[in-house]
């Protein structure tokens, strides 16, 4: 498709949600700062064994610091927001 003359009311209906959805979602976290090839997985292969795929998740685990809301009083504090 390279115009609007070419799309088909589904195709235009889908363009439509698929824009609003990136608004709302760059709403929610802001622009991302890495073009859309960043999110894409590619198969390729992990020379790396189970073991130390674990040990890396170990090694970069993020924990929150003390005092910090749990998810679920985040969600609440959003909805009481709204």
């Amino acid at each position: 498709m390279n115009t609007l003359a070419d799309m088909t009311v589904d195709d235009l209906r889908q363009l439509i949600l698929d824009l609003l959805e990136e608004q709302r979602l760059t709403g929610l976290f802001g622009k991302a700062d890495m073009d859309e090839s960043a999110f894409v997985i590619e198969d390729e292969f992990d020379p790396r064994s189970l073991a130390e795929v674990f040990d890396s998740v170990e090694r970069n685990r993020w924990t929150p610091p003390p005092g910090s809301p749990t998810p679920s009083e985040m969600i609440r504090q959003d909805r009481d927001e709204r």
